[in-house]
């Protein structure tokens, strides 16, 4: 799940060198001049870098970035030309300068440091102050103590592509407000800096807003063309801010904020299934990467509220009709299972094999369904995979493809090549409980007149069943556990996807209560209701 001009570099800092830190002048010295410095004579070394390399090697690097010297600084790393471009650029496009840098104690190879520093602007100037970290490793061919150069060592934020610009921002400061007219900020809810951002860069100059000047990461264009918003680090001049009404609901935020924190690499959405309008979306994820919104995995079995609806519309069965879950099934040649522990019931029917969540039930419709049937019911019926959801900021909308094979199968328990994010999930799942579909919405419509995605949505007998199959699988299937106790008209879908060269499954989860619907991801989160459905527990718990 995943960015060019080439500014500045945030923070290029230059370092005083404190003895305390095992930084002494010593050190420095023979770094910069003796054998191990560039063009140095020193016997081959091999193996990790040991601790008076470290020292020496970061002692180096810190003193000439410091000075400004970007060449001198960037031959102490292992890819000295992107080193040296970025370094160049920082006292030039992004005016840091007066860089002081403080080393924390090595661990390892790795070594901590602050940096503070000043951007000066149009006779403005305002302190700057940050945390970073750097490796060392040994060089492939000169087998020298390196900097690892990875864009982070000169500010956290910084990702491969990224470049950083002082100066008047690029579009105006907005106040976004949540349903109720509660402002929102990234301080409050991280998880909503990146689409806060976004939805800068699309209305700052539609609310009334004023540019400001700041420091700010300019991200690289996409393949596509397409160009994220910039993201703010320092506002040296503040703008006039216009007020810009979202979706949101600052209730929700909060709990979906506080449930993504007890998984690693988990993201969760939540929607009003009567109208489409997003309450909540929160990440949390190391690569920083939006996965609730542009996420592009396999949803395991709650692709099986799609694959029920694809045979209840198509005749194959009912939910209280035949839908045998035998062992295991074979398709084209390929083998299917079950989940381990789960009993076969050849006399099961569709409402039961879907509260089990059994696989085989689903893989023996595959001969009876045509190569597309599920794919013209994600498209007509949910809305999905046809690119063309205007939420209000970029959205993954879905892939369902017609492949042939032993996709054909495996697609209908989602797998196969069949993708989808969180948003998708939870826009599915709000469409079983309403029966109609409704594009999902961060921003109003009129706010720029976008025309939303339609689709004809289930028929009340479809969407009934389907609603009464969610319901028993929150009340006595798989997700009972999860969501016990809960009151109010509930249901839910468990899942679990496996993912090549992943030793354990991603966690998928999606269900709703009353007008919220919510669908969570854990990647390599193991079961359903392992990561993923306490995180929608909680939000359906806490939305209100």
């Amino acid at each position: 799940m995943r960015k060019g001009v080439k500014a500045a570099v945030i923070g290029g800092v230059c370092v005083t060198l404190l003895g305390g830190a095992g930084y002494g002048v010593y050190n420095v010295a023979s770094a910069l001049n003796g054998d191990d410095g560039p063009g140095g004579s020193a016997a081959v070394r091999t193996g990790p870098p040991s601790g008076s390399e470290v020292k020496e090697t970061t002692g180096a690097f810190f003193t000439a970035w410091e000075k400004g010297d970007a060449a001198g600084a960037a031959a102490y790393t292992d890819f000295p030309e992107a080193a040296q471009e970025l370094l160049s650029a920082y006292g030039g496009t992004a005016h840091i300068g007066e860089v002081r840098i403080t080393p924390g104690r090595a661990t390892g190879d790795t070594v901590p440091f602050t940096v503070k520093a000043t951007v000066s602007y149009a006779g403005v100037s305002r302190p700057l102050s940050y945390r970073s970290e750097l490796t060392v490793v040994r060089g492939e061919t000169s087998h020298r103590a390196l900097v690892d150069w990875q864009p982070s060592v000169v500010h956290p934020r910084l990702r491969k592509g990224d470049t950083l610009t002082t100066g008047d921002s690029a579009a105006p400061e907005i106040e976004a407000v949540d349903r109720d007219g509660k402002v929102l900020t990234r301080v409050t809810y991280p998880s909503l800096g990146p689409i806060l951002d976004e939805l800068r860069r699309r209305y700052g100059d539609k609310t009334g807003g004023r540019p400001g000047v700041e420091l700010a990461i300019r991200h690289q264009a996409a393949a596509d063309g397409s160009q994220a918003a910039d993201t703010p680090l320092l506002t040296l001049a503040k703008g006039k801010p216009g007020k810009l009404p979202t979706t949101l609901s600052a209730s929700a935020q909060s709990a979906a904020e506080k449930a993504v924190l007890k998984y690693p690499e988990s993201s969760v959405v939540a929607v009003k299934p009567s109208t489409g309008e997003i309450l909540a979306v929160a990440n949390n994820r190391d690569d920083g990467f939006d996965a609730a919104l542009l996420g592009e995995r396999a949803p395991g079995s709650t692709m099986k509220i799609i694959s029920a609806a694809t045979l209840i519309d198509n005749g194959l069965t009912t939910a209280n009709g035949p839908a045998p879950c035998p062992p295991s099934a074979v398709w084209q040649s390929q083998t299917f299972q079950n989940l381990k522990g789960l009993v076969p019931d050849e006399h099961a029917t569709l409402a039961d094999s879907f509260a089990r969540s059994c696989n085989t039930a689903f893989v023996k419709f595959a001969d009876e369904v045509k190569v597309d049937s599920l794919t013209r019911e994600a498209e007509d019926r949910f809305g999905l995979g046809r690119n063309n959801w205007q939420v209000g900021v970029p959205t993954f909308d879905g892939r369902v493809p017609a492949s042939g094979g032993p996709d054909t199968a495996a697609n209908l328990i989602g797998q196969g090549q069949v993708q989808m994010s969180p948003l998708n999930m939870a826009s599915v799942t709000a469409t079983a409980k309403t029966g109609s579909f409704h594009q999902p919405l961060i921003v109003p419509l009129k706010l720029d007149d976008r025309e939303p995605a339609r689709a004809r949505g289930l028929s009340p007998a479809t969407a009934q069943q389907l609603r009464a199959m969610m319901n028993r699988t929150a009340r006595s299937g798989t997700a009972a556990g999860v969501m016990a106790g809960m009151g109010g008209d509930i249901g839910a879908k468990t899942g679990s996807a496996e993912v090549d060269g992943e030793t354990r499954s991603d966690s998928w989860f999606s269900g709703y209560r009353d007008d919220v619907a919510a669908a969570a991801m854990v990647q390599d989160g193991g079961h359903g209701i392992d990561a993923a459905g306490p995180i929608v527990a909680s939000v359906l718990r806490n939305a209100g």
